[in-house]
C-alpha cells in the first residue's frame, strides 16, 4: 500500500502557505520551495499540519531556483536544521555540506525528462548505496513498456518512489504499489500528476497492493475516458480488490506484453486497437474460434466483426469480446425504434463502425458505409454485405451514426460532416465526450431525434464488468459516475 504526497508550488511564502493548508486529501505535502521569490523555510514548517517533503529543486534538474547551489543547499540545510520529516535532494547534487539529522529523513531523487536512461540500473544501485530513507527515480515514458523497464531497472531494497512521467507513465502513479512505490505524487503542480482525491478516491492508492487484480482500458489516447471512473467505482461498490489502470498505447504487441508482466485480468479495448487486437489475441492464441461469441445477439460472434472491445485473460491465454454490439442497440432498443428496412448511414469504417455495421445489419437495417478514404469503406461493406455511401453522404437516411472520432474531446467544435448535410430524423453519435457533441447540436437544430454515445458506454461497460468479475454490474452507480465524469470534464474544457 501506498501514501499520496500531495506537490505544492507558488510564487510567495503566502502562496505556499495558503496552498499547503488547504491541502485535504493527502498524507503528506511536497513543499516545492523552488521559484518562491520570498523563501522562508520556517515560514513554510511552520504551523504544518502533515508530514512534509521540502524540496528546492535546482534548475539543472528541471526546477525554478535561480540562485547559486551553495543558496539553493542552504535553504534544504536550513529544513533540516527546522525538523523537516523529509528533504528531497538530488543525487547528482553536491549534498556533503548537508547537516546529518535523526528528526529529517533523505529522499535521494533522480530525475530524466529526456527518455529512460541506458545506466538507469546502475544509477540505482548508487542511489541505494548511499542508504538514503527513500531513493527517488523519475524518467520520462515515451511508451507503455517503459513502465516494465523502470521497475525492473530501478527497484530494490528499501523504500523507493518510481515515476513514469507522461501519459504512458501513468500506470506507476495510479498503481504505486505494483513497482514498489512507498508514495505517489499528487497535484498539479507538474504535468501528469492527478488530484490527490483521484488517487485516494478512484484509484483507491492506500487499499491497492502488488497483488491487486488488475484491469485496464487500452488505446490512444485516453484522457478523455470515463472508464477508469466507471469501473473503481464498481470495483469500490462490491468490495472486490481491484484497479482498473488507465494503459496508453497504439501499438497491440506492446500492450499484451505489459499485461502479462503486470498479470492484467481483463481490458477494455478502444481506439485504435479494436481491429489490431482481434487480430493479434487470434493469432497468437490459434484462431479466431477462440474468441467466443456475444450470447445476447443472435449467433453474431467478435470474429465475425473483426474487432474486439473486450479481453479476458483464460487459462488457454486471451479470450476477445465485442459488446460494442450489445451496447449500440440498447438504447434503439429502449426507444423502440425499429431498424427493419431502415435507411442507414455509417460515419467512419475502423473497430466501431464494424460492430455498428453488424448490429444494425442484424437487426434488417439497409446499411451503407461512408468513410474519407473509400478503399476502407469498401472493404468494410464488402466484408458484411452492405452498400457504400460516398463521402460525404447526401441527405435521404433515415439514420445516421457517427463511428468516427471527429468531434471527441479535446476537440469539441468539430463534426464528421457539414452542417447542411444533417439533415434527417435520427442521428446517433457514439462520442460521448463531451455528452453533446457539434453533430448532435446541429442535429437538434433540424428537428432530429438523437442519442448520444454515453448510454451505449454504460451498456457496454455493465457486459464488460459482469464478464470479468463474474458480478452483476451495479448499473445505475455506473451510469452516474460516467455522466459526472464527462460534466466535470466538459466544464474543465469550457
Amino acid at each position: 500500500m501506498a501514501l499520496i504526497v500531495e506537490t505544492v508550488t507558488a510564487r510567495s511564502m503566502a502562496e505556499l502557505r495558503t496552498a499547503r493548508d488547504a491541502v485535504t486529501d493527502a498524507d503528506m505535502v511536497e513543499l516545492r520551495l523552488d521559484g518562491v521569490a520570498d523563501v522562508d523555510v520556517a515560514g513554510a514548517l511552520a504551523g504544518r499540519t502533515r508530514p512534509v517533503v521540502v524540496t528546492c529543486r535546482a534548475s539543472w534538474e528541471g526546477g525554478r531556483f535561480e540562485g547559486s547551489e551553495e543558496d539553493r543547499l542552504r535553504v534544504l540545510a536550513q529544513a533540516i536544521q527546522l525538523g523537516a520529516e523529509y528533504i528531497d535532494v538530488e543525487w547528482r547534487a553536491d549534498r556533503r555540506a548537508l547537516p546529518a539529522s535523526d528528526r529529517t529523513a533523505v529522499v535521494l531523487s533522480c530525475h530524466e525528462f529526456d527518455g529512460v536512461p541506458a545506466d538507469l540500473a546502475d544509477r540505482a544501485r548508487a542511489m541505494r548505496a548511499e542508504r538514503p530513507a527513500v531513493v527517488k527515480i523519475a524518467v520520462a515514458a515515451r511508451r507503455l513498456r517503459d513502465c516494465l523497464t523502470l521497475r525492473d531497472a530501478a527497484r530494490g531494497d528499501g523504500e523507493q518512489v518510481l515515476i513514469a512521467m507522461g501519459a504512458a507513465g501513468l500506470l506507476t502513479r495510479v498503481w504505486p504499489a505494483w513497482c514498489g512505490s512507498c508514495w505517489t505524487y499528487a497535484g498539479s503542480a507538474v504535468p501528469g500528476q492527478l488530484p490527490a482525491a483521484t488517487l485516494a478516491g478512484r484509484f483507491r492508492v492506500r487499499e491497492t497492493t502488488a497483488a491487486t487484480a488488475a484491469y485496464a482500458i487500452v488505446g490512444q489516447p485516453l484522457g478523455h475516458s470515463a472508464s477508469p471512473a466507471m469501473h473503481n467505482a464498481a470495483l469500490a461498490e462490491l468490495g472486490i480488490d481491484g484497479v482498473y489502470l488507465p494503459l496508453e498505447t497504439s501499438d497491440a504487441n506492446e500492450f499484451l506484453s505489459v499485461a502479462d508482466a503486470i498479470g492484467l485480468k481483463g481490458a477494455s479495448v478502444t481506439v485504435p486497437l479494436k481491429a489490431a487486437l482481434a487480430e493479434t489475441v487470434a493469432g497468437d492464441r490459434g484462431s479466431a474460434a477462440s474468441i467466443s461469441s456475444i450470447s445476447s445477439i443472435s449467433s453474431i460472434s467478435s470474429s465475425s466483426i473483426g474487432a474486439i472491445n473486450t479481453l479476458r485473460r483464460s487459462e488457454r491465454g486471451w479470450d476477445g469480446e465485442n459488446f460494442d454490439v450489445h451496447g449500440f442497440l440498447a438504447p434503439l432498443e429502449r426507444r423502440a425504434w425499429d431498424l427493419n428496412g431502415l435507411r442507414v448511414v455509417v460515419l467512419g469504417a475502423g473497430g466501431a463502425a464494424r460492430a455498428v455495421v453488424v448490429a444494425l445489419a442484424s437487426r434488417g437495417a439497409r446499411v451503407a458505409v461512408s468513410a474519407r478514404r473509400r478503399d476502407a469503406a469498401t472493404a468494410l461493406a464488402r466484408t458484411f454485405g452492405v452498400d457504400v455511401a460516398p463521402w460525404p453522404p447526401s441527405p435521404g437516411w433515415d439514420l445516421l451514426v457517427n463511428a468516427t472520432t471527429v468531434g471527441m474531446w479535446p476537440h469539441v467544435d468539430d463534426a464528421p460532416i457539414e452542417r447542411t448535410l444533417v439533415i434527417g430524423p435520427r442521428v446517433y453519435d457514439l462520442i460521448y465526450n463531451p455528452p453533446e457533441t457539434t453533430l448532435l447540436t446541429w442535429a437538434r437544430e433540424h428537428g432530429a431525434e438523437t442519442i448520444g454515445g454515453l448510454e451505449m458506454l454504460v451498456g457496454q461497460a455493465c457486459r464488460q464488468f459482469e464478464w470479468w468479475t463474474g458480478h452483476a454490474a451495479p448499473k445505475a452507480l455506473m451510469a452516474r459516475v460516467a455522466r459526472e465524469f464527462v460534466n466535470d470534464l466538459h466544464h474543465e474544457s469550457t
